[in-house]
């Protein structure tokens, strides 16, 4: 096994140890620092290799060579079985942090290794953690300080992307691709060794049409091969869009460039553009023209065009509502507010780690709702954690600390605390005072005042101030008491009694508790009755028949789970339901997940009692400490919402199940209840593996929380990013105003009688830098796919829609041109 190389101590700048992550200002803060020799020779030293330890948690670790590769995409180590998966790509990459921060260096007591030689490397949906220990504290810091610089220039776009669009600059990749390609190394390139080329990179243009490039690029004495600046010009013209060249020619009189008012004509005529200037048309010259003699007359030639259309300024994303541009002076119960679910959680409700730096990364993803989930703790520390089961466990100070530092650093709209209280009243004493001690004028609402007290407050009026959203005590009980009896029966995700893993003792032999909780799981994936009910390719779960009823695709009525892909729910135990016991009946199981969902005790639950006889209320004892921290957000169970609301200063908890139910039996009085309070959703309970639900039915309802697990990659969360991504991302999206006041039923055919229906047309010119397939047999090497562009509106039942292009087969990416135009009404 080779020795690691030795390397020098590194000056210049780092992210400080204790910062969980560097945000994109940061990082380019770090990229623009005078550090790039200090830089390159970390990529040497990485690119070289260096022995180190990984840690698994357990006594043993394994000693691996850890290397970057050549082309500085990812980290690779032998040796390893996984053969050519033995890899972490850069891109994956979202946090390095440095010293023994991590749950498994926390395993290992204190003196097992020296802090300055561990680091530790979160990568994946999922934060998988890779912790390393090097042979010294150089070593350690040649890798942290190179992982950031590659961090910092990918953090705004595809690579890949990026790097075409610096076409006259040749970038460093182009030579090693070209380097790669010239077989016998002689600094040229033959026609068959170009052909090969394409091949490998999955570009299928006629052949013809590549031997015509190459003699136009072979321009020097040696014919029939082409050196780098040769290869460099062929590579320019393969890489032209022809269906960008005829647009460019269509809106520049038939020139090889635009002018401002070129460009201006474009934007406003193709791209439907209002309120753009000549000014501005300048600008975007100014920025993307990479020919400076284009520049210097303010023309945009095809390569500026092409570098315009393919950055983000060119996204169909209106460029105003990158900043909050929407009324921010309304009630609270008139916006969609973006939550978490089970906040703390990396993964399952299981055995996950449960870790404080996921409040900060949900919070500066733009998330303004969290959830806090505490329990009695050793040394009278409260504790946050999923309840009876193998789940690690974090201090509640630890949380509230990360809140308060993370809270307002993308934007200062009020953040709210889910607060799942299950502490003994001594206990909560003790977070009431955290919460006052470390969250300090954020929990101060006495300069928060409206017109009407009864209305709830505005994002505006409540900009840095946190709300606890948890229970209050009620009016009756004596000023003087220091305690007092609340109802307990709205929890949010109380665990099933049969999820519950042994109560939670795991202390005793961790090792075979989490044997019996793998096998359990098994069980229940393999047992699961309740499938999804909604198209694992559609977000829609509902659509409207020809009388304009609602037609729910579900089979009955307790089955109403949706999760996102019915084959990984049956592979990785989405919505698994029902009892760990092998020996109960099937039908129970469906009866008792549905009256779970819906709040009822179980007969053998503590206070249940049998069916069909009085249900006693639980209850629970709540210090006046905690009560009086909560003011807008009072914790309710939730009642019947065709009974008018107290107040508006409360909050009702709705299960995924309950909810649905409401939605489709009373559509209109849902959107009512919401108009004037605040709701909260929250997923099913037996979601074990964290899966996440469809929130657009929810969103339709004017449901406001409609909770999601961040730690859960996939179509559901990228639709929360989605519709999260308006109003500057601040978390809050004002809602329309027709769910704001007045009647509307999401599920009608025709919710806004009276008012004219808009139609979208799209044009859809092209697709460039399509990724292979997960399953791909060939991996990265020369399989042709056969692609289509597929657009979906989602929205209410009677919006939702989807179309595709055809199918353009055998397309390397650029042999063929897709061009189709689709109606919508």
């Amino acid at each position: 096994m080779m020795a690691p190389p030795t390397a020098g101590p590194l000056p210049g700048p780092a992210f400080p140890p204790e910062d969980p992550g560097p945000d994109l200002e940061s990082r380019w803060l770090f990229l623009s620092t005078n550090i790039l020799p200090v830089v390159e020779r970390c990529m040497g030293a990485m690119q070289e290799g260096m022995q180190m330890v990984k840690l698994r948690g357990s006594s043993k670790g394994l000693v691996r060579f850890y290397y970057l590769d050549e082309h500085r995409s990812c980290i690779r180590w032998r040796p390893s079985r996984k053969n050519e998966k033995a890899k972490i790509s850069i891109d994956s990459i979202q946090e390095v942090s440095e010293g023994r921060q991590s749950e498994v260096f926390q395993r290992y007591p204190d003196g097992s290794f020296d802090p300055n030689c561990c680091f530790s490397i979160y990568h994946g949906s999922h934060r998988e953690s890779l912790d390393l220990v090097s042979t010294s504290s150089e070593v350690a810091r040649t890798w942290v300080t190179g992982l950031r610089y590659l961090m910092a220039g990918i953090s705004d776009e595809d690579s890949l992307a990026r790097r075409q669009r610096t076409r006259d600059q040749y970038p460093w990749w182009l030579k090693q691709t070209f380097d790669e390609a010239d077989k016998n190394g002689d600094g040229s390139l033959s026609i068959g060794e170009v052909l090969q080329l394409l091949h490998k990179l999955n570009v299928n243009l006629p052949r013809q049409r590549v031997k015509q490039m190459f003699r136009e690029a072979d321009t020097d004495d040696h014919q029939g091969t082409l050196g780098f600046e040769e290869f460099c010009a062929f590579y320019k013209m393969m890489s032209t869009r022809r269906d960008l060249y005829l647009l460019m020619l269509t809106y520049s009189n038939h020139k090889d460039h635009l002018d401002a008012a070129g460009l201006q004509r474009f934007l406003q005529v193709e791209q439907k553009m209002t309120g753009v200037t000549l000014e501005s048309c300048q600008d975007i010259i100014e920025q993307f023209e990479p020919c400076p003699e284009n520049k210097s007359k303010g023309l945009l030639g095809i390569d500026g065009f092409t570098n315009y259309t393919r950055s983000p300024a060119g996204d169909i994303f209106n460029p105003d509502h990158h900043h909050v541009h929407q009324d921010m002076t309304q009630p609270l119960s008139h916006y969609f507010i973006t939550s978490s679910h089970n906040t703390y959680l990396v993964g399952d409700q299981l055995m996950s780690q449960s870790r404080v730096d996921m409040y900060a990364w949900v919070l500066q993803a733009g998330c303004r709702c969290v959830e806090v989930d505490c329990w009695d703790g050793p040394d009278g520390e409260p504790i946050v954690h999923h309840g009876y089961t193998l789940t690690s466990k974090i201090l509640f100070k630890d949380v509230i600390e990360t809140i308060n530092k993370y809270a307002f650093i993308k934007n200062e709209y009020p953040v709210i605390l889910s607060i799942e209280n299950h502490c003994s009243v001594i206990q909560q004493k003790k977070m009431a005072q955290y919460l006052t001690d470390i969250l300090g004028d954020k929990l101060d609402l006495s300069s928060v005042s409206s017109e009407d007290a009864t209305m709830l407050p505005s994002p505006q009026m409540l900009k840095g101030k946190i709300l606890v959203k948890g229970k209050k005590l009620p009016a009756n009980i004596s000023e003087d008491a220091e305690e007092g009896e609340v109802s307990d029966e709205d929890s949010a995700d109380e665990i099933d009694d049969d999820c519950k893993l042994l109560n939670g003792d795991a202390s005793t032999n961790r090792k075979r508790v989490e044997n019996i909780a793998k096998r359990k799981l098994d069980s229940l994936i393999k047992e699961s009755k309740i499938r999804d009910c909604e198209d694992p390719s559609d977000f829609s779960v509902s659509t409207l028949s020809p009388s304009g009823k609602l037609r729910c695709k579900s089979k009955t009525e307790e089955d109403v789970e949706s999760g996102e892909d019915a084959g990984a729910s049956r592979r990785n135990g989405r919505l698994v339901v029902g009892s760990f016991s092998r020996r109960k009946k099937k039908g129970s199981k469906l009866k008792k997940a549905a009256s779970m969902e819906e709040g009822d005790e179980g007969q053998d639950s503590p206070g249940g009692q049998s069916r069909g006889t009085t249900r006693q209320k639980k209850t629970m004892k709540l210090s006046r400490a905690l009560s009086d921290l909560v003011k807008y957000t009072k914790s309710v169970a939730a009642h019947d919402i065709e009974t008018e609301a107290v107040s508006s200063w409360q909050v009702s908890s709705f299960s995924e199940a309950k909810a649905h139910q409401i939605l489709q039996q009373k559509p209109a009085q849902y959107l009512c209840f919401n108009q004037h309070q605040l709701s909260r959703i929250y997923p099913s309970s037996y979601r074990v593996d964290s899966s996440n639900y469809n929130p657009q039915p929810f969103w339709n309802a004017g449901c406001q929380m409609v909770a999601l697990n961040y730690q859960s990659e996939g179509r559901m969360l990228q639709l929360n990013r989605a519709k999260f991504s308006a109003n500057g991302g601040c978390g809050y999206v004002l809602k329309p105003e027709c769910m704001c006041q007045g009647v509307f039923n999401p599920n009608s055919e025709d919710p806004l009688p009276g008012q004219l229906k808009k139609q979208l047309v799209l044009r859809i010119i092209s697709g460039q830098q399509l990724p292979k397939p997960r399953d791909s047999m060939l991996g990265d090497r020369g399989e042709i796919i056969d692609p289509f562009v597929e657009v979906e509106i989602i929205g209410l039942p009677v919006d939702c829609s989807r179309e595709q292009t055809r199918v353009v087969d055998d397309n390397g990416g650029q042999s063929r041109k897709q061009h189709r135009e689709r109606h919508w009404e």
